[in-house]
């Protein structure tokens, strides 16, 4: 036991300073830190997480988890509770070990009421065999990174085999997804849900890549009653009795005219966002606070002081021009991204980062299921396209028929549309392009010229 005390406070010490080291150097180092902590004392995420007080939430799913995980943080916290949470977005094994080892005190103890864990899914079956959660949010199930995840199928069975590791757990599962509704209603697991019962938009989106087309419980085309976008919206299945399940947290009375704004369980919920997806993110953290129990009291404080980051919808002014970045790296992600910039009616440039490392996915092939043509509008000024992929990011807008110009440096494309630019600059990244591109912008920011 008391060898045990010891690895497990060399792991912590030594993944802090790797963190200090990277930190001052530019580095990120939240993955090593916690690689190595794993490396000095395998036990230590198991230990560590056993030390929350109360409950452990973690967050899965395709798109929005960054910002639902750290939304739930922020609306735990302001419950005056203490937590985990791993803000980065670093969310496989050695990411979420990092979350717990670098929370820990120098005397290798955890004093934490929760844990919030983003978590992806593909990495559930390394981690819960570390920790079962209490709390499972499942935001969507979307095609993603076709060559690390395979198909949908892949995913959905690899969640299927983590739910059935923590037989316990409640999933808070969006039951505007037949995928990850009929995952959670098969489980077996105790579930809640959270969605939109009324139909937000006339136009239903007709041309948008739908994943969940087909019953999983039948194999027949499932009927809808409308969509709000991709997959999500108000099914059935007309062969067997799979069905959009009731709806536990409802959010209704929908206004998007000055931020969001929405209703649900008889409070007016607002926010100064954008992009109707943040209201799922929003309901999702919402709806996992309060199946926990919590009262929510100071939910309106928590959504007015609450800065998405990490490339989240983050803001920066640079010399004068306001710039939004975002990221993008699947086609249903990018089509709410579209949404959200066509929502700034004001003139503006658009800079679009692709590139194809590892964690990206190098299959770059479903950027021809994204609908770069809706970005044919005499408001947007300019398209530049960067990144490893900027040439064909380029081609990709030729086949819509608009110009764009290919800057395949990230911060020579920024500086550029800093100097001549309109003064509103969405910056679109996928996964690896996210941090750096962040580290420019702040760096910029900083020095406040291009």
């Amino acid at each position: 036991m008391k060898n045990m005390r010891v690895r497990r406070l060399i792991a912590v010490w030594t993944a802090k300073i790797v963190s200090t080291v990277c930190r001052l150097s530019g580095r990120q180092g939240v993955t090593l830190a916690g690689r190595i902590a794993l490396k000095i004392d395998p036990r230590i995420l198991a230990d560590l997480s056993s030390m929350v007080r109360e409950k452990i939430f973690v967050v899965c799913g395709t798109n929005g988890k960054t910002t639902t995980n750290n939304l739930l943080c922020s609306a735990i916290e302001s419950e005056g509770k203490k937590l985990v949470c791993n803000h980065t977005g670093s969310n496989m094994l050695a990411g979420v070990a990092a979350a717990f080892v670098l929370a820990a005190g120098n005397n290798g103890k955890l004093d934490a009421d929760y844990a919030c864990i983003e978590i992806d899914e593909a990495s559930t079956l390394r981690i819960f065999p570390h920790f079962k959660p209490d709390y499972m949010v499942l935001t969507n199930l979307f095609r993603d990174q076709l060559d690390r995840y395979g198909e949908i199928d892949i995913t959905m069975d690899i969640l299927d085999r983590a739910m059935k590791m923590a037989p316990e757990m409640t999933v808070i599962v969006n039951g505007d997804d037949a995928l990850a509704a009929y995952l959670a209603m098969k489980s077996g697991n105790p579930y809640r849900t959270y969605g939109i019962s009324e139909q937000v938009f006339k136009e239903q989106g007709g041309h948008e890549i739908r994943e969940g087309r087909f019953c999983k419980n039948c194999g027949a085309r499932l009927e809808y009653e409308f969509y709000h976008y991709s997959q999500i919206g108000k099914y059935r299945c007309p062969k067997c009795d799979f069905a959009r399940p009731e709806i536990d947290f409802d959010a209704s009375h929908i206004d998007m005219s000055k931020g969001l704004s929405f209703e649900v369980e008889g409070r007016r919920i607002e926010a100064d966002y954008r992009g109707f997806y943040n209201i799922y993110n929003i309901l999702a953290a919402y709806s996992a606070v309060r199946t926990a129990g919590l009262p929510l009291d100071k939910f309106a404080d928590v959504l007015r002081t609450f800065n998405p980051q990490n490339g989240r919808m983050e803001q920066f002014v640079i010399s004068g021009t306001h710039i939004v970045l975002n990221l993008a790296k699947n086609p249903a992600g990018f089509n709410q991204n579209i949404s959200a910039v066509m929502e700034d009616e004001k003139p503006k440039d658009i800079i679009i980062v692709i590139n194809d490392n590892a964690q990206d996915g190098t299959d770059i092939s479903w950027l021809w299921d994204v609908d770069f043509d809706r970005f044919a509008q005499e408001d947007i000024r300019s398209i530049t396209v960067s990144g490893i992929r900027c040439q064909d990011m380029r081609l990709r807008m030729k086949y819509v028929d608009i110009s764009s110009e290919m800057i395949a440096d990230v911060k020579s494309a920024i500086e550029a549309r800093i100097r001549d630019g309109c003064g509103n600059l969405y910056v679109l990244v996928n996964y690896t392009a996210l941090f750096s591109t962040r580290n420019i912008l702040l760096g910029l920011q900083k020095g406040g010229k291009p």
